[in-house]
């Protein structure tokens, strides 16, 4: 059922390095997912937390959640309604704690090139394509293990762990 990680929508373009301070900022990390939302990236682009829509579409550079490995970052740019985020790389703990709260994010080198903010975007996660739909350019990448498809269709390690998911060694 590939069909639930298939998104398209507006593109919001950041670039190389950015740590999870950034998309968290310190002061709003215990005040509640909501609260969080109304700050997320907005050192790097105050119009973001004003405008972001649900179902918009994250597209960053390399080291995507960079620094602290704090799992509010992904939970925080769910809160959003942003539906997917797409990256040259992350990093590694921001791709685990992603998948962990049910974040749809997709590793794709070259990514950032291929974008600029508004453009439109169809993003399928399980085959691992990138379409944007206002130039035709599009982008292949491999898709994430199936285990971890399989996470983020249930929502999450913990759904898909009450689902009978079991984790890959």
């Amino acid at each position: 059922m590939t069909d639930a990680l298939v998104f398209e929508g507006r593109c919001w373009r950041f670039g190389h390095n950015i740590p999870t301070d950034e998309i968290t900022p310190t002061h709003v990390v215990w005040k509640g997912f909501s609260e969080m939302a109304r700050h997320v990236l907005e050192s790097l682009n105050p119009e973001f937390p004003k405008s972001v829509q649900k179902g918009d579409i994250i597209v960053a550079g390399r080291n995507f959640g960079c620094s602290s490995g704090r799992a509010i970052a992904p939970k925080a740019i769910k809160a959003t309604g942003v539906s997917v985020v797409v990256a040259d790389g992350f990093s590694r703990t921001f791709y685990r704690n992603g998948h962990e709260v049910g974040l749809p994010i997709l590793e794709a080198p070259g990514i950032h090139d291929l974008v600029e903010k508004g453009d439109r975007l169809r993003v399928d996660i399980a085959s691992g394509l990138v379409l944007n739909l206002t130039s035709g350019k599009s982008l292949a990448t491999a898709p994430p293990p199936a285990f971890l498809l399989d996470m983020l269709r249930a929502g999450g390690l913990i759904a898909y762990l009450k689902s009978g998911g079991v984790l890959q060694p």
